[in-house]
């Protein structure tokens, strides 16, 4: 923090177009708390890069062309995955750096960040954000002496002690463009997230032929803030029956196994049942008639939760409400063609501030200058 003893040496160290990352220049007064308070009070949250000794825990990644730059930092709980070019000689290789295993593993990284404690690059971290172990593995190869330049792949990936590794989106609350997370609640047991491979809430994904029966299986996982609509094109004939297109479509637009209930957030834990948001199904009323379903709309209602200088998004409630339409006997031979469609909109229910309320005071006075008059 800034003070009127260490302003001079801070503007001297960062006033610059660039300057050193290292945690340890960090320049705080004798009234600054001591490194022994540290790991009380800092740790790792959601997309805070992670801090090494030196600096920080490199991902070299392709910034303005696909080159490699090794100044991008790996943000904590953020799996990421990217490909890079780096220049290469045969006749330097030993002395390039970038190339070496020891340039990804040398540093040890901060269990929590300003700290001193270090750890022995798939990250195992506590509930509490504190990192407790680093792992780093790699695939070698050889360069061929005629080439100038070599593809990195790069990849780091997190996981919860004592906990099967699920992706977060969101420490805590969601964040716009990653999948909303879902799964079921046996009774005695916590939320388990099997409804596919990676635990996400989905719907119909649109197929380049349209055709509704080639579609099935073929899903796409819903993201938060974003309004979405898929959809296909069902052919019926004489010969279909009433109950088994029925149900053949309501698996089409729900999947084989549609969850039973949403993470409020982001980060929202299996055991912790309550912080998890039933799916509320709204069905037509059943009449005589064959009704078929023909879309499957999905509401997403959020809030913003927690601080106004950072508010997080929490899902308060979700509807998933069926459409159907009544299917007339056709004449033998006929056929007819039917739009079948799934969509999802977000809703955002958050309270707006009270009437009257006033977030600064003001003072109507002339100020000692005309030049600022007349603001307040």
């Amino acid at each position: 923090m800034p003070t009127s003893e260490n302003f001079d040496q801070l503007l001297k160290q960062f006033g610059s177009a660039s300057f050193s990352a290292e945690p340890d220049s960090w320049n705080t007064n004798t009234d600054a708390q001591n490194p022994s308070d540290a790991n009380d009070t800092y740790r790792y949250e959601y997309g805070v890069p992670i801090q090494t000794v030196d600096a920080f825990l490199r991902l070299p990644s392709p910034v303005v062309s696909s080159w490699c730059s090794d100044a991008n930092p790996a943000g904590f709980l953020v799996n990421q995955a990217t490909k890079c070019i780096r220049s290469v000689s045969v006749e330097k290789c030993g002395n390039t750096e970038e190339v070496s295993m020891l340039f990804y593993i040398s540093s040890s990284i901060l269990a929590v960040p300003r700290s001193s404690q270090m750890v022995s690059y798939h990250i195992t971290y506590t509930d509490t954000g504190e990192i407790t172990e680093a792992a780093a593995s790699f695939v070698l190869g050889a360069i061929n002496k005629e080439a100038l330049s070599i593809q990195q792949s790069f990849e780091i990936s997190f996981t919860q002690v004592n906990t099967t590794p699920v992706p977060l989106s969101g420490n805590p609350g969601y964040v716009v463009g990653l999948p909303i997370r879902a799964g079921f609640w046996p009774q005695g047991s916590g939320i388990i997230q099997n409804t596919n491979k990676y635990s996400q809430l989905t719907i119909l994904q649109s197929t380049s032929n349209q055709d509704c029966l080639a579609a099935q299986g073929a899903r796409t996982p819903i993201l938060f803030g974003y309004n979405m609509i898929s959809g296909c094109k069902l052919r019926i004939t004489a010969a279909m029956k009433c109950q088994p297109l029925t149900q053949t479509l309501l698996d089409l637009l729900k999947g084989q196994s549609f969850p039973e209930y949403v993470a409020s957030f982001g980060n929202s834990q299996a055991h912790d049942v309550l912080d998890w948001v039933p799916i509320t199904h709204v069905h037509p009323s059943k009449q005589s008639s064959c009704q078929i379903p023909v879309s499957l709309e999905i509401e997403v209602k959020w809030t913003k939760y927690g601080s106004l200088v950072n508010p997080q998004a929490r899902i308060v409630n979700i509807t998933a409400t069926v459409t159907t339409t009544t299917l007339k006997q056709l004449p033998s031979g006929r056929e007819r063609t039917i739009p079948i469609t799934s969509s999802v909109v977000f809703t955002d229910v958050s309270s707006p501030a009270e009437p009257g309320y006033k977030a600064w005071p003001t003072i109507n006075a002339k100020l000692p200058f005309d030049f600022f008059f007349p603001f307040v």
